[in-house]
């Protein structure tokens, strides 16, 4: 079992220490785990570390990977917010991953519990257009490896009149082009849509794609690790898929399912 997008309580709203993360991914059969908390930025301070974290956050993980190296293989990434500047200060950090996800179009944090009340006064197919033309330019900068959660942007539920397939391909193209990874994150199942992130649909046309595969439980608590991932795994083989990939050093590997 691979779980590569995980956070820490430096980005002010996770709880558990690291290693009782770690914990409970061994005691799930976890053997491939990786932490991916929310890179700083200058916006959202109160959502993310501080720049000032970074050096904290990157030893605390080595020095986990190091004391639980015997039992499990853990990883270190971040998880970046794509805008139109990514601060060089976390692109240049010596990690094994980079996880590029889609929170905000202009300055609307469209899956916040706090600005949910602006999603009245959107067309839903309008703001899914702007989230993947977002993504789309993500997978176009280079910068990253992983998608993270690829259609967040139904985290409420809204869903668009306009096939998802049709406003999404542009996008998946551009992952293609780039060879990125892209998540099954299971952390949809736990908010209002009631789906892992892809939907079934749009899965299906990211294989059809043949696009690499990774898995994440999104946990922001030790009692998330792992969520659901048993029964997320055997779907996915189910539907034809016999491997998945993780980072290190920004290499991908491959592993049999």
């Amino acid at each position: 079992m691979i779980d590569l997008h995980n956070h820490t309580p430096l980005c002010n709203h996770a709880s558990g220490s690291p290693e009782k993360f770690i914990q409970k991914a061994i005691e799930k059969g976890i053997k491939i785990y990786g932490f991916a908390d929310h890179a700083p930025m200058e916006f959202d301070y109160e959502y993310r570390m501080g720049f000032e974290d970074m050096d904290k956050y990157e030893k605390e993980i080595k020095t986990l990977k190091e004391k639980f190296k015997d039992k499990i293989e853990i990883l270190l990434g971040y998880e970046v917010d794509y805008t139109p500047v990514v601060d060089k200060r976390v692109l240049e950090r010596n990690v094994d991953y980079l996880i590029g996800s889609v929170h905000f179009l202009d300055n609307w944090g469209f899956d916040n519990p706090e600005f949910i009340k602006e999603w009245n006064r959107r067309h839903v197919d309008d703001v899914y257009k702007e989230y993947f033309s977002k993504i789309e330019e993500m997978a176009n900068s280079n910068l990253f490896n992983i998608v993270g959660h690829i259609d967040l942007v139904k985290v409420f539920g809204h869903k668009p009149k306009t096939d998802i397939k049709d406003l999404a391909k542009n996008a998946v193209k551009a992952i293609k082009k780039a060879n990125m990874a892209v998540e099954i994150n299971t952390s949809g199942l736990r908010k209002p849509v009631k789906e892992h992130y892809p939907s079934d649909e749009l899965l299906e046309m990211i294989l059809n794609e043949g696009i690499d595969i990774t898995f994440s439980s999104d946990a922001h608590s030790p009692e998330q690790v792992g969520y659901k991932l048993n029964e997320t795994i055997n779907k996915l083989k189910d539907m034809g898929l016999n491997e998945a990939v993780y980072f290190k050093n920004k290499e991908k590997f491959k592993v049999k399912l």
